[in-house]
């Protein structure tokens, strides 16, 4: 079964399916300047319409890429935390739209 809203895969073949933060993190701190360079979160689809990217930098750090073609969103950004990272990561992937997901709802009191 695949993932129900997003999933992430590295450089080496691993793969979680809509990942938690801890998650991301794991797979963050799992990567290296040789064989496992970067990790990709993307909707499970054909053709997503988002994707982000963390890749490890051979200074030290990490690049990390947020793209939303149906947001015009295009950022790059560079950090040392693997926890600020996952936590953004988390957030932002919050705010995407997936086909299916239920909306949220308001009411006014």
């Amino acid at each position: 079964m695949g993932a129900q809203y997003y999933g992430a895969d590295s450089e080496n073949g691993d793969r979680i399916d809509d990942p938690s933060e801890d998650a991301l993190f794991m797979m963050i701190s799992d990567l290296n300047d040789s064989d496992n360079t970067f990790v990709v979160v993307q909707p499970d689809e054909d053709d997503p319409v988002w994707f982000a990217s963390v890749a490890a930098l051979d200074e030290g750090g990490y690049e990390i890429v947020r793209r939303d073609t149906t947001r015009n969103e295009h950022e790059v950004t560079t950090a040392t935390n693997i926890n600020d990272i996952a936590r953004d990561l988390t957030i932002w992937m919050a705010a995407r739209d997936f086909p299916g997901r239920p909306t949220m709802q308001v009411s006014n009191f």
